[in-house]
């Protein structure tokens, strides 16, 4: 029977010391391999695949599986992530990058690796766990329901301001023209009175020729 002895690391992989050699106990728990963003899209205004990828690879060149998307153009922010296959590779050693990190901690992907780390350690059971996730999923999604309102009344309370803005802009351009045309129909009333006063100052002149004659 093989005795095995201390856990060591060789290359970024984990491996049991036996008499015979070094075993590795799982493939995929390599420092090498990251989860990342891979940039799509066009100039600003960018979206992104979440990938699994080694670390050696191009940033958007191959990669090992697409487990979701993320789009930072939305508010907020739009997710959609394979949760399985992400917490699969998390449990696997797959290392994150800031980014992706803070997404699978929004979405509960490190929050159920520790709960199953718990399970596996004896702290509670897989139920206990499962109602300890899904009280926060409910708590995240209260707050999630609630920033999502106060957007839509920030945007109609921005939508009534601009609305009286453009009133008030308006009214001010209405008396603005009816200003205008009202010193214009005054400039008219008074030439048409002055012509009408020259008209009159003719004809008496006129009629006065006529008697003098």
């Amino acid at each position: 029977m093989r005795n095995f002895a201390e856990l060591s690391r060789v290359d970024g992989t984990k491996f049991f010391i036996i008499h015979r050699g070094r075993v590795p106990i799982n493939p995929f728990q390599s420092m090498a391999t990251r989860i990342r963003l891979q940039r799509h899209g066009r100039k600003g205004y960018a979206f992104y695949s979440i990938v699994i990828a080694d670390v050696r690879a191009p940033r958007d060149g191959k990669f090992t599986e697409k487990i979701g998307t993320y789009n930072p153009n939305t508010n907020p922010a739009t997710v959609d992530l394979n949760f399985e296959r992400a917490l699969h590779w998390v449990e696997c050693g797959a290392q994150p990058t800031d980014t992706v990190r803070n997404i699978l901690s929004d979405e509960g992907v490190l929050l159920m690796k520790h709960l199953r780390g718990g399970v596996k350690k004896g702290a509670f059971d897989e139920a206990a766990a499962q109602s300890k996730f899904e009280a926060w999923k409910q708590e995240k999604d209260n707050k999630s329901a609630a920033f999502v309102g106060k957007l839509a009344e920030a945007k109609k309370s921005a939508l009534a301001a601009r609305l009286e803005a453009e009133k008030a802009t308006n009214a001010k351009i209405a008396e603005k023209v009816a200003e205008k045309k009202a010193a214009a129909a005054q400039a008219a009333a008074e030439a048409a009175a002055e012509t009408a006063e020259e008209q009159v100052e003719e004809v008496t002149a006129t009629e006065e020729a006529v008697v003098e004659a």
